[in-house]
């Protein structure tokens, strides 16, 4: 059976969810090791370690003076794409722009303590870096990805905002991903991918600019690169493969709950796509809907192992097992097809993001909604949030005392000090009394 089904609770189902739950991030100690040395080579070598990865992996017809996308090429983008194109590009952008800015955080402060001023200043990282994905030929250009990461920088206002993304074989870039990065706001595009963009992004080269944050999706070596990284530059998270699951009851529609599922696994063999309700009858229309639509989906293979490997229908007694179940599993994507989503919503704790009703499938998300498409994969939900404005500001305290507010503190200060054996802490008070 493509999607097996298990009653839950049961030994079988316990068994399928802890796989699904601890498949993890997938990668073998030489592939660590693999990009160490990439990134050491472009800590050293800067654009000369750069361009010789491109050159080797992506395309022999890469320079360094053609790693930086001209305002020509750019030019020229605008005139290859359509107006279909550019009327769905404007819609999407407006919506992301509009989400995010509710985002925006203010410096503040409190003078409720006599003689006090206490407060917080926010302001934008110096500088970021949007990764974005290579377009298997430039044939998929992945645009989204770039609204998602270049949106919130902007309307965090960093400036620059930094894009890189591999180059096609011919040293091109898609006309789609440059018409995007200029309408999101990028300030300048740079043709390189891979673990080779993410340190050349993170220590700088002769020609890529260094950032303070990197975000956006990857491929395994592009989140490696990431997680050894992490501390020389911000980050947003180490994203493993995509994920979804589907809260159903039997008023929702088993060709919907199929279409959903096959969204997410057509991504990746490591992709998980799960089924959860309290409906039998549901439960085997969907696996026959399943087996229907798989029939003339192009990625076929990629979808039938990733179902065979981490999918699951899983048969539960009620919604309240569902939600539970959900709130531990933490996906990244959580669809409620049930009569009245808003009944549960306020029970689900740990999503990336909770899709409400029959009309709100997870491409929505994907392109066109507002909310951020980059989000907390693994079970990482638990306590990751997703990619927002407030990855591209920082947080800086405010405090000041008077003589007189000081003065009132200062014993308790020093007691304090006293205890944790830290005399010159003590001292710094005590000469001021």
């Amino acid at each position: 059976m493509l999607m097996k089904i298990f009653n839950y609770p049961s030994r079988p189902a316990e068994q399928r969810v802890a796989r699904i739950i601890n498949r993890g991030l997938a990668f073998e100690k030489k592939d660590m090791a693999a990009v160490s040395r990439i990134c050491e080579s472009v800590r050293r070598r800067g654009d000369q370690a750069v361009i010789s990865y491109t050159k080797r992996f992506d395309s022999a017809r890469l320079s360094i003076k053609s790693m930086r996308v001209s305002e020509k090429e750019f030019a020229n983008a605008a005139q290859k794409v359509d107006r279909s194109f550019t009327r769905a590009l404007n819609r999407a952008a407006s919506n992301i722009k509009r989400f995010h800015e509710q985002q925006l955080r203010r410096s503040w402060m409190q003078t409720d303590r006599p003689g006090t001023l206490l407060g917080q200043l926010i302001h934008p990282v110096d500088a970021a870096g949007v990764y974005v994905p290579g377009a298997r030929g430039g044939q998929t250009p992945l645009v989204s990805s770039v609204l998602m990461g270049v949106i919130p920088a902007k309307v965090a206002s960093v400036k620059p905002i930094v894009m890189v993304t591999p180059p096609t074989k011919g040293g091109g870039v898609s006309p789609h991903l440059l018409v995007a990065a200029k309408k999101a706001g990028a300030d300048a595009v740079y043709k390189a991918g891979s673990a080779w963009a993410i340190a050349a992004l993170a220590y700088g080269t002769e020609t890529i600019p260094k950032v303070d944050v990197i975000v956006g999706p990857g491929n395994i070596y592009v989140t490696l690169a990431k997680k050894i990284l992490a501390g020389t530059v911000g980050i947003d998270m180490i994203a493993g493969p995509s994920e979804i699951l589907v809260i159903a009851d039997e008023s929702a529609r088993p060709e919907f709950i199929a279409a959903d599922l096959l969204s997410q696994a057509e991504h990746d063999v490591l992709s998980s796509a799960l089924l959860i309700t309290d409906s039998q009858k549901l439960a085997k229309a969907a696996v026959r809907e399943l087996k229907g639509q798989l029939a003339n989906l192009p990625r076929a293979e990629i979808a039938k192992e990733s179902l065979a490997r981490y999918g699951a229908v899983i048969v539960v007694r009620n919604m309240g097992v569902a939600i539970e179940m959900a709130n531990r599993i933490a996906p990244e994507h959580l669809e409620l097809q049930i009569k009245d989503p808003f009944e549960v919503v306020g029970k689900i704790r740990n999503a990336g993001a909770v899709f409400l009703g029959d009309y709100t499938p997870e491409p929505v998300g994907d392109y066109m909604a507002g909310p951020n498409h980059v989000l907390p994969t693994a079970g990482t939900a638990r306590f990751a949030s997703a990619l927002s404005v407030d990855n591209f500001i920082k947080k800086t305290s405010l405090i000041q005392y008077t003589k007189k507010a000081f003065q009132r503190e200062a014993a308790d200060i020093i007691r304090l000090a006293e205890i944790e054996g830290l005399a010159a802490h003590a001292r710094s008070i005590k000469v001021r009394l």
